[in-house]
């Protein structure tokens, strides 16, 4: 992928060099979880933006403990609709439970060359960093609109922002571009993979473990089906089809959870596995489940001459698509020259899923820019260098030069 901002010649970066950083602290304070509410971050986040005029609107889920927030920085003509930029970032954050962290994981702590907590990576330090240019873009005023996109559950399946998206679309926002501020460590992103997760169930017959023939064992049934994924994922390892600008440049297929089995004297009766494929375009999800499941069928017969009632089945537990924005174009253009790199050593993709996928679904071009490394994501003791931190804020500055009148 590019190299952004010339790293060669970066030079050390001290925490009171960083403008946002209070805000950083901020955000990461509130321990917005998936499991839990993000309210609480998004009233001070809104009264933040109230207290500068600006206008907002929310979007719940179901239970009225979780939202969306967009708000909408005018352009100098008063356009807040037609032809804005979306700056899109999730607030919440994956658990912390049962892992090794040798600091408060919800108070930002800068250590040496790096700030450490939960979300600084993932991804509280962009929103906080888009947070903190709202009054520059307004003092500079705007050639066009500027929308703040604030979303919850994006850890969880990107949740929260189809309903942000939905209600862009049906107020009649039209942005021309979106920069989705997932680590990519500042280099411009304009495409990822997609995601399809499925659970598979198998059904067996319980017996005495001493009867083994009498039985059908679901966990054995379930082992043979994920030996079978297994060796999919080694052929697409070996022989692609691949594109090398992925950082993983071929569809992988991983199996996360298995489930089943009650006792060690009792052949288990049901079992379940979930898995995913992550796909680049040139191969089709769709092709390699068919695949699987045909592998799935051909257990069935064995399993039904012991016991009728048995079978494998399907659900397909959520889809991401993947995305990819031309090189060519405004919105990836645009990012190039904030971040200073030329574009003709070409853009980068990722193999991780983000809301870029469903910005671009509804027409938005859409690039995935922002600071810290997604192998930092998720971990104890998340950090990200205060070094990619100034690179976010010089990135965001050059934005403002770009798309303010002064």
């Amino acid at each position: 992928m590019n190299a952004p901002l010339n790293p060669a010649a970066a030079q050390s970066v001290l925490a009171a060099d960083l403008t946002a950083l209070p805000l950083i602290e901020k955000w990461v304070s509130f321990a917005s979880v998936s499991r839990d509410s993000n309210l609480p971050l998004l009233d001070w986040t809104q009264a933040q933006l109230e207290a500068l005029g600006i206008e907002c609107r929310r979007t719940y889920d179901d239970s009225g403990k979780k939202a969306n927030l967009w708000a909408t920085l005018p352009a100098e003509n008063g356009e807040t609709k037609v032809g804005g930029l979306v700056l899109s970032g999730h607030t919440d954050v994956v658990p912390v439970d049962g892992q090794p962290w040798d600091t408060d994981p919800f108070k930002a702590q800068v250590i040496g060359d790096k700030l450490y907590g939960r979300g600084v990576t993932d991804m509280k330090s962009y929103g906080a960093t888009a947070l903190m240019m709202v009054p520059e873009l307004l003092k500079r005023k705007l050639k066009r609109p500027v929308h703040l996109a604030f979303s919850y559950d994006e850890e969880v399946g990107c949740i929260g922002v189809r309903r942000l998206i939905a209600d862009m679309v049906d107020q009649g926002y039209k942005p021309a571009g979106c920069i989705v501020g997932e680590p990519t460590g500042m280099q411009v992103v304009i495409a990822h993979k997609g995601k399809h997760a499925y659970k598979t169930s198998v059904r067996g017959f319980e017996a005495h473990s001493s009867l083994t023939p009498q039985g059908v064992n679901a966990v054995e049934i379930a082992c043979e089906f994920v030996a079978h994924l297994k060796s999919m994922h080694k052929r697409l390892v070996k022989e692609g089809p691949f594109d090398p600008v992925y950082d993983v440049p071929h569809t992988t297929i991983h199996t996360g959870v298995i489930a089943g089995g009650t006792a060690l004297n009792i052949i288990p009766r049901d079992c379940d596995v979930t898995w995913e494929i992550r796909h680049h375009h040139m191969n089709s999800p769709v092709e390699l489940f068919n695949e699987a499941k045909t592998f799935a069928d051909s257990l069935v017969p064995a399993m039904q001459a012991v016991a009728a009632d048995t079978g494998i089945t399907h659900k397909l537990n959520s889809v991401l698509p993947g995305f990819a924005t031309d090189a060519d174009s405004e919105i990836a253009q645009l990012c190039f020259k904030c971040a200073d790199v030329d574009a003709s050593s070409g853009a980068g993709k990722v193999s991780f899923g983000t809301e870029a996928a469903l910005f671009h679904q509804v027409g938005v071009p859409t690039i995935v820019c922002g600071p810290g490394h997604i192998a930092q994501a998720h971990q104890p003791n998340e950090w990200v260098t205060l070094e990619q931190l100034a690179w976010c804020e010089r990135f965001m500055r050059r934005l403002a030069d770009e798309i303010c009148v002064n």
